[in-house]
């Protein structure tokens, strides 16, 4: 029997993949090393875990309403005004099961077929499978290490089209680790309002910043492009709640409308007993993420040193999240045990197999030059690992 045609194409997310891959192996007794996880490697904080507990103790384990409890709602819209310095009301936001699903609510409430969808490369995985489950059409733009990975305008100018339905940001970036300043952003958002495209902006790293960086909300700069803009954010990184999966999408009201509407028929509402404990991280100190922040500091600074000091390697500073991208552009078409390395495939699976260290291949990215490393893993194991990719690059013939 015929399987879905629309969705047989739909690649597996290669980041998890990856990830679980890693862990199976340690599970297995084998000393690998992961660079993989696209998560906080610090524990969801106690008051977190006790607002849940207590939820559970209320018996809040009933059905809510589908797009999320009202209390919940209303300290997103004063998260937002406090941090972003953005006016929502609580119908303006719909609270799901994690960003990513935010985000596919998203594809499905505003692409029709054909609709274009520009996202720039290097980007997060599921960006693409989204846009095309929704009957989209992804369209990327080439960013340049050099530029720090951010969108040209005038490249952004000359690929926009009568199809061009949205373009996507997330700043800080998944996988580059870039931040996009006030001037850049004002840029898009002219360039948005004159040719009338969505922004999407994904904000889920917006806490994890460095060497001053500012994050600033696209929809922030002025009405016209807030009304445009669907902003997304949620409490996996922030308050290292990845399992948790709460996020949340604010934009026009008639918009996260729709979403409701879908999400109603799909998941139903987000879990009950995540939707408070994620009041309660909202409401909560803020000490947890400054810690957090402090520690991924000190391991960014140790990796892209480290790395920089490697011969055929190297990479940019990042100023948000948490990944490095390593160029090894310079290691392609060198051989490891007579095998030719004609990418980032390539390079990972020899990684693996040479010296048990997981990357992700930037080929997943879009970024087929690249191979991506997180430093959301102690600092041991990052001067460990690396010390393993020198070894392995000395190796290569």
């Amino acid at each position: 029997m015929e399987l879905s045609r629309k969705h047989s194409d739909i690649t597996a997310s290669l980041t998890l993949e990856i990830d679980a891959k890693a862990k199976k192996m340690k599970a297995q007794g084998i000393d690998v090393i992961g660079f993989g996880a696209g998560e906080p490697d610090f524990d969801t904080p106690s008051f977190i875990i006790e607002a849940a507990k207590e939820a559970l103790d209320k018996g809040y384990t009933k059905y809510t309403p589908s797009s999320g409890i009202m209390e919940l709602k209303e300290a997103i819209c004063e998260k937002l005004k406090r941090d972003n310095n953005l006016d929502y009301e609580p119908n303006e936001i719909l609270i799901s099961n994690g960003a990513k699903h935010s985000l596919y609510n998203i594809f499905q409430a505003i692409l029709n077929p054909g609709d274009e969808v520009i996202i720039p490369s290097p980007y997060w995985v599921s960006y693409p499978e989204m846009v095309k489950m929704a009957d989209g059409v992804p369209v990327f733009v080439n960013t340049l290490d050099e530029h720090g990975f951010r969108i040209d305008i005038e490249h952004l100018e000359r690929i926009i089209t009568d199809k061009t339905k949205a373009l996507i940001i997330n700043s800080p970036n998944n996988p580059c680790g870039c931040v996009y300043d006030r001037e850049q952003l004002e840029a898009i958002a002219k360039l948005a309002v004159e040719q009338d495209f969505f922004v999407v902006s994904d904000e889920i790293y917006d806490e994890l910043l460095y060497d001053g960086a500012e994050h600033i909300s696209i929809a922030s700069l002025n009405p016209e492009i807030k009304e445009r803009t669907l902003l997304v954010n949620g409490m996996s990184k922030a308050y290292a709640m990845t399992g948790w999966r709460i996020g949340y999408a604010a934009g026009n009201k008639e918009i996260i409308r729709v979403m409701s509407n879908i999400q109603s028929h799909s998941t139903s509402n987000p879990n009950s007993i995540a939707q408070y404990a994620s009041l309660a991280a909202l409401k909560g100190p803020k000490d947890i993420i400054k810690e957090m922040v402090c520690t991924f500091d000190e391991r960014r600074k140790f990796m892209v040193n480290r790395i920089n000091s490697i011969d055929m390697i190297s990479c940019t500073r990042p100023q948000g999240a948490f990944y490095v991208m390593l160029n090894i552009k310079n290691v392609i078409g060198r051989t490891y045990n007579g095998r030719i390395i004609k990418g980032s495939l390539d390079f990972t699976d020899a990684l693996l197999e040479a010296q048990k260290v997981a990357v992700v291949p930037g080929i997943a990215f879009g970024a087929d030059g690249y191979v991506r490393l997180s430093y959301a893993t102690s600092k041991e194991n990052i001067e460990k690992g690396l010390n393993r990719i020198e070894k392995f690059i000395k190796e290569l013939k």
